[in-house]
């Protein structure tokens, strides 16, 4: 445990910033999971493309990942059309 005050402040506010991310990641991860589903609707692949880049500007997931999800979304739904 730390002594020092602002030590003590960066441990609560880790945790809360652990678990808000922790959070948007699941959320993040359903809704792709949809997306990814046989029949996914447009709006569920459009809902998805718009969580990934959410997730990657606010640091949750890495850029390149974000990046490399999208594609795969956007060639299931040319492939579908």
């Amino acid at each position: 445990m730390p002594n020092i005050k602002s030590a003590k402040k960066r441990v609560r506010v880790t945790k809360v910033k652990y678990e808000r991310n922790k959070a948007r990641r699941s959320e993040m991860k359903t809704v792709l999971k949809k997306a990814k589903a046989d029949g996914a609707a447009h709006i569920e692949i459009h809902n998805a493309l718009r969580m990934l880049d959410k997730a990657a500007g606010k640091g949750i997931i890495h850029r390149n990942k974000a990046a490399r999800l999208k594609s795969k979304l956007a060639k299931k739904q040319t492939a579908s059309a």
